[in-house]
């Protein structure tokens, strides 16, 4: 009998979405209406959702609603956080502001300047968008300040990439489409890419991306390397690799677990066990002993055969690194355990 059909997986809004949809609907009281309801907003490839307006305040000279955000079905940290836009005018042009939860720049290498408060370009183009577009119906300049908050950003952002990027204070306001795709690999790649960007423009020569927390702490403890020098690659190998060819660094040090680090040494560099699998006989066959071709992991491979796999594992994966991604950066590879010792290291 075949398996029930998988139920698909809802997509949600990112935090920049919530926000522009936030923006539209507090022009809307501020430039002389009624706050409504509801909001639709136009994303960058021209879907039109439409939001529920959670949160609505006033003052002298200024408005401000929330949008609930909905991640959908993704794990993210910001799913069911408000999202706050207070407008007022101000100035010339749209300006933004950073409000409680929302981060600050202070690094270089990421595409907003330090100083600034961590609102993305899109966004910033969304919201603008909708000021020109809400100024052109009202008949107004379309001068105004944006202040984003986030009530709770900052603890959200604790559990965020954030800390280690420079970005201080809170969390981002992000998102290119508008849409939070489910388990997206691309936004964990696209974060990987960004962590590069940052230790390359404060001056890191050396850089570390690891399969975990333990094999991070290891490899950091190990090098003594910043923490805006460590990368995290979790399984995706072949996303940091490939973004470091283009954009180099002197020494790039690549540290996880045997069964991980094994399967980097086969040619994998996407390391996730849906995607890829350790070949047991060719593993026996590496270090020469043919009792663990039928063991069950990598693991269990090194219980029987001890350091010496664990030296022809690291070996392995740095020369399969070096082939596919070439010697212009100097590569090493470390092995450690699930309690967090060095077990094999591979390179200089």
């Amino acid at each position: 009998m075949d398996d029930p059909p998988k139920p698909e997986l809802r997509r949600g809004w990112t935090t920049g979405a919530c926000a522009t949809a936030a923006v539209k609907a507090a022009l809307a009281r501020l430039w002389g209406g009624a706050f409504p309801e509801t909001v639709t907003i136009t994303l960058p490839k021209g879907e039109t959702p439409t939001f529920a307006v959670a949160h609505r305040a006033e003052g002298s000279g200024w408005a401000e609603a929330g949008i609930t955000k909905d991640a959908g079905d993704d794990p993210d940290v910001t799913h069911g956080a408000l999202i706050v836009a207070r407008l007022r005018e101000a100035g010339e042009g749209v300006r933004f502001m950073a409000g409680q939860g929302v981060g600050t720049v202070t690094r270089p290498g990421l595409p907003i300047a330090p100083g600034e408060p961590a609102i993305n370009p899109v966004p910033r183009q969304m919201m603008a968008g909708v000021v020109a577009e809400m100024a052109k119906r009202h008949g107004r300049p379309g001068n105004v300040e944006i202040t984003i908050s986030i009530p709770g950003g900052e603890a959200l952002a604790a559990k965020t990439w954030n800390p280690r990027l420079g970005i201080v204070g809170g969390l981002s306001v992000l998102g290119t489409t508008g849409v939070v795709r489910p388990f997206s690999c691309a936004a964990w790649i696209a974060s990987i890419h960004r962590g590069i960007d940052v230790a390359r423009a404060t001056g890191q020569t050396h850089v570390a991306g690891c399969t975990g927390a333990t094999s991070e702490r290891a490899v950091q403890a190990l090098y003594g390397l910043p923490d805006h020098a460590m990368l995290d690659m979790g399984d995706f190998a072949g996303g940091m690799l490939k973004y470091l060819v283009k954009h180099p660094v002197a020494r790039v040090t690549i540290g996880g677990g045997i069964g991980k680090i094994t399967k980097l040494g086969q040619g994998a560099i996407d390391l996730h066990s849906a995607r890829s699998q350790v070949d047991l006989p060719a593993l026996a066959q590496l270090v020469g002993d043919a009792r663990i071709a039928q063991v069950n992991t990598a693991l269990q491979a090194y219980e029987i055969v001890g350091a010496p796999l664990a030296k022809a594992v690291a070996e392995r994966a740095l020369g399969a690194v070096r082939e596919r991604f070439g010697t212009a950066m100097s590569f090493d590879v470390v092995v450690v355990d699930r309690e967090g010792a060095v077990i094999a290291r591979a390179g200089p």
